[in-house]
């Protein structure tokens, strides 16, 4: 007897190719987090996607500035706040111009951290 197959496609989210388009040829690496997509320089996170809309790294001393902005508000996760991540409205990244600023916003800071270097993986042993 035959094994039936279900094939599931998943659809591209628009705003991860709008994303891989803004960054243009920056080196940068993509990371699923978050229940989406995050994109990351030298090993930072800088901005994400999800259903919700965008994650935008800006820093804490840009924060309060960037959440009193239209369509944004402060990042919570189990019901935290966290500082220096603002989740923005997928109204507040509608056009080009606005997913632009965005993107500045988070490379004015990301821009300024130490690269993150990944640890070796040491080998387990087998007992």
């Amino acid at each position: 007897m035959a094994k039936s197959v279900t094939r599931i496609s998943v659809a591209t989210d628009p705003m991860v190719e709008r994303l891989r388009a803004a960054l243009g040829r920056r080196a940068f690496t993509e990371q699923k987090m978050f229940g989406g997509t995050c994109f990351m320089i030298n090993g930072n996170m800088l901005i994400g996607t999800s259903k919700r809309g965008l994650l935008v790294r800006v820093g804490k001393d840009a924060h309060a500035a960037a959440a009193a902005l239209p369509h944004a508000r402060p990042m919570e996760m189990g019901g935290r706040s966290m500082e220096g991540y603002i989740r923005v409205a997928p109204e507040g990244s509608a056009s080009e111009a606005d997913l632009a600023a965005w993107l500045d916003r988070a490379l004015a800071f990301v821009e300024t951290l130490p690269p993150k270097m990944r640890p070796a993986k040491v080998a387990k042993k087998r007992a």
